[in-house]
């Protein structure tokens, strides 16, 4: 992908959105077209220091297309609404489904690769397990609207006979790291921890209502965004290149780390991170989540390693010691 590549970045304010936005400068691209609702004012410093061409406001951005036709040559759509507490579903219809078919669309005619945000939440409980083959995704159960949005967009790409040239959707499993300042509620437990932690000295987290999970052992698949951000680069400049034997194939993938981790290993973790002994006690799950909690997910990442991707993820003590010394206790944004 050549360095004056224009490239889109949708929900380019948002969290994993500006982190992708700092990553493609410092390899050197800045013609970006940054997509993303800019009114809100706690996410203009996650683009402080960023180079770009244009911003365009996410309502009037395909009107912006047809107005200015940029020659653009790549898309990573970002840009969701994530809130799993959110149950109108009309809203993630709009901006999760019906949005991600304008992209998708946009794509196909004009011939542009197309890397787009899925989410692990489209596995629900986890019942068929955590494999991103394409025969379950029909059979997948969310549990939430998010997770149901996310995985219908999913149904929908698998059926399209017209597609873009390249396109990738990726399961996120639970991203953390840098540029999540804004988030409130729905930011990572790391960060909601690390702040009870200068607040209190003490970290609370959910308590187990099942017996065969400990308090503070329900486990996840926690994955630091910088690992979210390079799996993203690497598809971009692997499909791009000119060995076309080796360019990865056109599908959904997990993006996870593969190793499930327990909410007392993180919050250890980040405690470390500060250089504190660790203090925990627990809490009821709210009631309006409690039918909706996963007490388990583990990406399965052989279809990406297949697909060509060898670079080793952070581990998860890894992961947050950097989030916790370079960004959380300075406040530095990436």
């Amino acid at each position: 992908m050549n360095k004056d590549s224009i490239i889109v970045v949708t929900g380019a304010a948002g969290f994993i959105g500006s982190c992708m936005v700092g990553y493609l400068n410092r390899e050197g691209y800045e013609n970006l077209i940054l997509v993303d609702e800019f009114t809100h004012p706690e996410k203009e410093d996650n683009l402080r220091n960023k180079k770009y061409k244009s911003r365009v406001e996410r309502e009037f951005f395909f009107e912006w297309l047809q107005q200015e036709k940029p020659e653009v040559r790549f898309v990573f759509h970002l840009g969701a609404r994530t809130d799993t507490t959110e149950f109108n579903y009309a809203i993630h219809q709009h901006l999760n489904v019906e949005y991600s078919q304008q992209v998708w669309q946009y794509c196909c005619i004009n011939n542009v690769p197309l890397v787009y945000a899925s989410s692990a939440a489209t596995y629900g409980s986890g019942e068929l397990g955590y494999v991103d083959d394409h025969s379950l995704t029909e059979q997948l159960k969310p549990l939430n609207p998010y997770g149901i949005s996310k995985n219908e967009f999913d149904k929908w790409a698998l059926h399209q006979e017209t597609r873009p040239p390249f396109w990738a959707g990726l399961k996120f499993f639970n991203v953390y790291g840098p540029n999540e300042y804004h988030k409130g509620r729905m930011a990572s437990v790391i960060f909601h921890a690390f702040n009870q932690i200068r607040q209190n000295g003490e970290v609370k987290l959910f308590r187990s209502h099942r017996p065969d999970f400990k308090d503070g052992e329900q486990l996840r698949d926690f994955i630091y965004v910088m690992d979210v951000i390079s799996v993203c680069h690497w598809l971009m400049t692997a499909w791009s290149g000119t060995d076309g034997e080796h360019r990865p194939a056109s599908a959904i993938y997990n993006l996870g780390t593969g190793i499930a981790r327990s909410f007392n290993d993180l919050v250890r973790a980040t405690f470390a991170g500060l250089d504190l002994p660790p203090r925990i006690s627990y809490i009821d799950i709210p009631e309006d989540i409690r039918d909706k909690y996963q007490y388990f997910t583990e990406a399965d990442m052989g279809k990406l390693k297949k697909a060509g991707y060898q670079k080793p993820f952070y581990t998860l003590d890894e992961g947050v010691e950097n989030y916790v010394r370079q960004y959380l206790a300075p406040h530095h944004y990436y």
